[in-house]
């Protein structure tokens, strides 16, 4: 076993702890200032923080700000009644003004097919060719047939002037003269009837080539050569659609139209000046699209918008509204009528329809940046005076809206309860302000940035324009 010799001068480690250190002075002095270096740290935060605490007050007491928020600047515009030009937007898909079917009178094997599939044919033009050989034979037939008629017919007739003078003289029997006279009508009865056939079998030999009943465009053929076609159900070849005018057939839902009926009866929505119908209050009639339907068609415009958005550039007419429901579909059917003699739109395509031509008199629009959606609904904010009765407030009100209208490029609410006459409505800073109790404090003026943009304060008039449905908006 090893034992550890104790050593009277063994040293001790310089790192350990527990070894007493000398102090010197430089140490103490390094230490003095590093404390002194953090006291100035804390002290340069603290005035730092007492100082921008009391120029944050100053500046809410300044600038009259309430519960934190400094006034925003916003634009306001006074409500004024004026009247809009409405439009009704509905779904609706193009057709032919004539549908025409081109369908085999006769039976026989289709031989030849003679137009271009989906090209412009003219009306009597040979669409499709059958095998006409049996109904040729069936034509001499019939030619046969009508020439031994008029061969009896010529023999009756040579035997009743014979048998005339000999009736005459006592010579003949009256029966003999009856059967002679009858012999001649029944030969001329013989020949009718064998002119008859004779016709029917020229109808059939000419009904071997299909021609077109209208001009139009004409669909793919139904059947290719060497079918056999037949008369009745299986017998349609093609189609043929008349393109100029074209049809644009939507539909009119019931609601909606009640909903027209009542903005008819108060008074709030006018046909166009030419329809001249009144109703039993005196107001203009709203048109077809309402009830009564006293006021002509022509009196509206059609539009077209098509399905990459653009619209048609011609505009056509209302031609038809059916005054009882579909019972199929639970709405009203209607047309309009359309020039499109270059064939821009063909049969079958899905439009939305813009009827125009009706008006809605004191009427009152907001900027449509100016509603805002909330919690109960859609609201604006009015402007008004703090509890100090100086300060400018904005406060929300709730509004009901209809359609909206397009003012000068601008989008237009129409709203129909909720402002009246002289409010003045915030149009513009709306993102800035926020419904607290007793009002949000506002600075009058456009806000930055938006000076000489939008609309002059207090400039609501309505000028040519459009209105759209806006009932999914809502």
């Amino acid at each position: 076993m090893r034992h550890c010799k104790k050593t009277s001068n063994s040293q001790t480690h310089p790192m350990n702890p527990r070894t007493p250190r000398a102090t010197s002075p430089l140490d103490i002095a390094e230490r003095w200032n590093a404390w002194m270096r953090a006291l100035t740290l804390v002290l340069s935060i603290a005035i730092t923080a007492i100082v921008l605490t009391a120029c944050g007050r100053a500046g809410d007491e300044d600038k009259g700000g309430k519960g934190g928020f400094p006034p925003a600047p916003v634009s306001v515009q006074e409500v004024k009644t004026t009247t809009v030009p409405i439009r009704f937007e509905y779904v609706g898909q193009t057709a032919g003004s004539k549908e025409a079917e081109v369908r085999a009178r006769v039976q026989g094997i289709l031989e030849k097919r003679t137009y271009q599939e989906g090209s412009r044919v003219n009306a009597g033009q040979t669409l499709f060719v059958l095998d006409s050989r049996p109904y040729a034979a069936q034509l001499q037939a019939a030619e046969a047939d009508l020439s031994r008629a008029q061969a009896q017919y010529s023999q009756a007739k040579r035997n009743i002037d014979r048998v005339k003078p000999l009736a005459g003289s006592n010579a003949l029997s009256q029966r003999e003269f009856d059967e002679a006279t009858s012999g001649e009508e029944t030969g001329a009865a013989a020949i009718k009837q064998a002119q008859a056939r004779l016709t029917e079998a020229r109808l059939n030999v000419g009904y071997t080539r299909v021609t077109a009943p209208v001009t139009g465009w004409a669909s793919r053929a139904q059947k290719s050569e060497g079918s056999l076609v037949s008369p009745g159900a299986d017998s349609l070849l093609a189609t043929i659609s008349q393109l100029d005018p074209l049809y644009v057939n939507f539909s009119v839902s019931e609601a909606e139209r009640l909903r027209l009926n009542r903005l008819m009866n108060s008074g709030e929505l006018r046909a166009p000046a030419a329809n001249g119908a009144t109703t039993k209050n005196g107001s203009k009639a709203a048109g077809p699209l309402s009830a009564g339907d006293k006021s002509p068609l022509s009196g509206y415009s059609v539009a077209l918008k098509l399905s990459d958005g653009s619209v048609y550039d011609r505009k056509g007419r209302l031609t038809f509204v059916d005054p009882a429901i579909n019972t199929g579909t639970g709405s009203f059917d209607a047309r309009a009528e359309l020039p499109n003699a270059d064939a821009a739109l063909r049969p079958g395509q899905f439009v939305r329809v813009i009827v125009e031509g009706a008006t809605r008199p004191n009427t009152i629009v907001v900027p449509q940046r100016a509603v805002m959606d909330g919690p109960q609904g859609k609201f604006v904010f009015v402007t008004g005076k703090g509890q100090d009765g100086k300060t400018d407030v904005a406060l929300p009100r709730p509004v009901t809206v209809g359609e909206w209208v397009e003012v000068d490029g601008q989008q237009q609410w129409i709203v129909e309860t909720g402002l009246k006459p002289g409010d003045v409505v915030v149009t513009d800073g709306t993102a800035k302000l926020f419904p607290i109790p007793g009002g949000a404090p506002i600075m009058l003026g456009p806000p930055p940035g938006m000076e000489g943009k939008g609309p002059p304060a207090g400039k609501g008039e309505v000028k040519a324009g459009e209105v759209k449905q806006a009932e999914a908006k809502k």
